[in-house]
């Protein structure tokens, strides 16, 4: 695994470059089994620990950054960063970067509501959906997400208002202390206006019923679904997982111990070992 190292590459997606995170040497193999990994509230920086052990497993990572987000070009509105509209996107940045269906999807926080959309959402075909602490039910959006929906909220909030309260939510969310220049590493993106516009608006968006709407076909559904989750996390309780595993079929729940919202952080080996294992090409 030592020879494997993480690129960042883009791909044009309705006329804009869509930034994605991948392991270096594996990102053309046509025999390599493409996971697509999307990221929530935060941006593809969550899976950078992860990459190289899922590249070094065979896989085929991609982790994306939504539009608007991260280092994705454009920028989202209440419409294009509702649930529904960011599938129909992840599904054409899929079809860029060569991932055919059925897919292979794992969503963290936000993202994980778009997995699931797509999973059974009835657009597109999926193989293999997990779910990393991920947005479930009426489990959001968070108080901290939540007040971006007042439109008087997102017009007073200044580039360093957001700064600061992703700063706070960050520092929660890594569930163990962090050096400076990693926490300004992940808050680097919202530096830019137009990316701090676009994450209100997915704040602004946010809405339960995106979940709460498709617990009756995850219900019926017979596709393989993982969980894995950080103990820990004060954002997405693992009360949640455990109904939804309890609740879905063919659902497995893997739990990480002294792990936090995003358990990439804590604990990547096990995160990494879980994910590799589930979307292994064998397992399909």
């Amino acid at each position: 695994m030592s020879s494997i190292s993480v690129t960042r590459k883009a791909v044009d997606v309705d006329g804009r470059p869509a930034s994605y995170l991948t392991a270096a040497g594996v990102d053309d193999r046509a025999d390599r089994t493409t996971v697509l990994l999307l990221h929530g509230t935060y941006w593809s920086r969550v899976w950078l620990p992860v990459l190289t052990e899922l590249a070094a497993a065979g896989l085929r990572p991609i982790a994306v950054d939504l539009p608007g987000l991260g280092q994705s070009a454009g920028e989202l509105d209440l419409e294009s960063a509702a649930v529904p509209a960011l599938a129909g996107w992840v599904r054409r940045f899929a079809a860029a970067v060569g991932a055919d269906e059925p897919l292979r999807v794992a969503g963290h926080d936000i993202g994980g509501a778009v997995a699931q959309h797509l999973a059974v959402g009835g657009d597109t075909e999926v193989a293999r959906l997990a779910l990393v602490n991920s947005v479930t039910y009426d489990s959001w959006p968070v108080p901290g997400v939540e007040r971006f929906r007042n439109p008087e909220v997102v017009a007073a909030t200044s580039v360093e208002e957001l700064l600061a309260a992703r700063r706070t939510a960050v520092t929660a969310a890594l569930g163990r202390p962090a050096a400076e220049q990693e926490i300004s590493e992940y808050l680097d993106p919202w530096r830019s206006l137009r990316v701090g516009r676009s994450w209100m608006a997915l704040a602004g968006a946010a809405d339960s019923r995106y979940t709460l709407d498709l617990v009756p076909a995850l219900r019926r559904s017979g596709m393989p679904k993982l969980l894995v989750w950080g103990e820990d996390d004060s954002f997405q309780g693992i009360a949640y997982a455990a109904r939804f595993a309890e609740e879905m079929p063919h659902t497995e729940l893997v739990r990480v111990p002294d792990a936090g919202h995003i358990p990439m952080e804590n604990d990547a080996k096990a995160v990494a070992a879980a994910l590799s294992a589930f979307f292994a090409p064998d397992g399909a």
